[in-house]
């Protein structure tokens, strides 16, 4: 730790040129490794060559932003002095916080590791990346691709379980960015306490989807069909359910079970483009979700499994209320819960009923009706007529809020939490007014005339 400290704390990682030296060994790491890491993702979660190519082209993408914007960035940002303070110059100026830690998840292994180390680099700090255990040919690359791209004390790769994740929660970094799931969320947080070092948790919930009856019900399914089966439901703002208008159920429902079967044909667990689930547990979990499902007849479509790939076919599930199993915590897999609602005002009662979700997503031409999502509910985001696209706005800052998250990052966003936002105050020796020191014998009229 300390030999990763050294640079920053010397000052050598101030310059830009540095920084873009670190942002260019990325991307050389991404050209040389791409492919690689590809068939990594595909080993561990069954990701067919364009899903893994999202995963790359989202670092990609962020690397030409922040090497766009960077200079501007970094620049001293002047602020107004009072007229007590003058003359004299006042600015806040951006540092690197140090070393920083990067925990990251197995559901997009390589996205979610190398794309907040762009914001850690850009912002002139060294990392600690911890790659899921869970994906395990995924870290297993990363920790080559970095230690073959990058000095070590620049960025590291630490592999192994949650004992390893936690011996390293006892050093001190400067930042700890943690994706991943509430529970462990908080015990990052505690032992971040113990050093009072600050952390992003980005997690997750149960993202609603809302479609009222003047969405476009073509254009709807498709993404809606796209974005629940996309990684094969592991994906963090995953539309997690539907509120749909009680008018459109049946006209959507067969809307999206077509386009499931466009995308994965008749058998989509023979589907190469149907990723699988991460592993044994995560499958068992999912698999008991759906069989009761199946007991209580409310599998609308799908429903099929495989046990020995792990494989699960894009479900719709009709549920009833709130209260059904489905609806007690984040999916995180291909099950799409669809639940009937008599206008919007009642989905966002329900909306309300649950902690503020990653994400929120509004199917609708209404202007009316967007604005009362606007000003009814709180989210990490909020997106009209699409699921998951938002992600992939670099300038929009990505996060939760309440138990679906701590901080942003992505573009500017990131930048600045990977950074120390320094006050500084600059005062000339011409002037030195007396008023200020003591004795203060007869001088407090004049201070309040100065200063009021």
């Amino acid at each position: 730790m300390a030999a990763m400290r050294d640079p920053v704390s010397r000052g050598l990682t101030q310059p830009l040129a540095w920084r873009l030296e670190q942002l260019q060994r990325l991307e050389t790491l991404l050209d040389e490794h791409g492919e690689a890491i590809a068939a990594a993702l595909a080993a561990d979660l069954g990701k067919p060559p364009v899903e893994a190519h999202f995963e790359l082209v989202a670092v990609r993408q962020e690397l030409r932003h922040s090497r766009r914007q960077l200079r501007r960035w970094m620049a001293p940002r002047r602020v107004a002095l009072d007229v007590a303070l003058k003359p004299g110059r006042a600015w806040v100026q951006p540092e690197p916080l140090g070393c920083v830690l990067i925990i990251g998840p197995w559901n997009y292994p390589a996205q979610l590791c190398l794309h907040p180390l762009v914001s850690a680099l850009a912002a002139g700090n060294t990392a600690v990346i911890k790659p899921s255990e869970h994906a395990p040919h995924t870290a297993e690359l990363l920790a080559l691709a970095v230690a073959a791209s990058f000095p070590q004390e620049v960025v590291q790769v630490v592999s192994g379980d949650g004992a390893v994740a936690a011996a390293l929660l006892e050093e001190r970094f400067d930042h700890i960015l943690f994706t991943g799931g509430g529970r462990v969320g908080r015990l990052v947080m505690a032992a971040a306490a113990r050093h009072l070092t600050p952390v992003t948790l980005e997690l997750g919930g149960k993202s609603p989807a809302i479609v009222l009856d003047d969405a476009d019900l073509a254009v709807s399914g498709r993404r809606l069909a796209w974005g629940k089966s996309l990684n094969a439901g592991q994906t963090c703002i995953a539309p997690d359910h539907l509120l749909v208008a009680a008018s459109v159920r049946e006209p959507l429902v067969q809307t999206i079970a077509a386009e499931l079967t466009s995308f994965y044909g008749p058998d989509p667990l023979a589907s190469p483009d149907l990723g699988t689930i991460v592993n044994q547990a995560q499958y068992e979990r999912l698999e008991a979700l759906l069989e009761v499902a199946r007991s209580r007849g409310q599998i609308l479509h799908g429903g099929a499994c495989d046990p020995s790939r792990r494989k699960i076919a894009p479900t719709l599930v009709a549920v009833a209320d709130g209260d059904d199993p489905l609806m007690q915590e984040e999916l995180f897999g291909p099950l799409l819960p669809v639940l009937s609602v008599a206008n919007l005002e009642e989905a966002l009662a329900q909306v309300r009923s649950r902690p503020k979700p990653l994400a929120l997503y509004l199917f609708s031409r209404s202007e009316a009706a967007r604005q009362q999502v606007l000003a009814g509910t709180s989210s990490g985001s909020v997106c009209f007529n699409d699921v998951v696209m938002q992600a992939g706005a670099t300038a929009l800052p990505f996060g939760g809020v309440g138990e679906s998250g701590l901080g942003r990052y992505h573009g500017k966003a990131g930048f600045d939490t990977f950074s120390h936002q320094r006050s500084v105050l600059s005062r000339p020796f011409w002037l030195d007014l007396p008023v200020r020191y003591p004795p203060y014998a007869g001088k407090l009229a004049l201070v309040k005339r100065l200063l009021g």
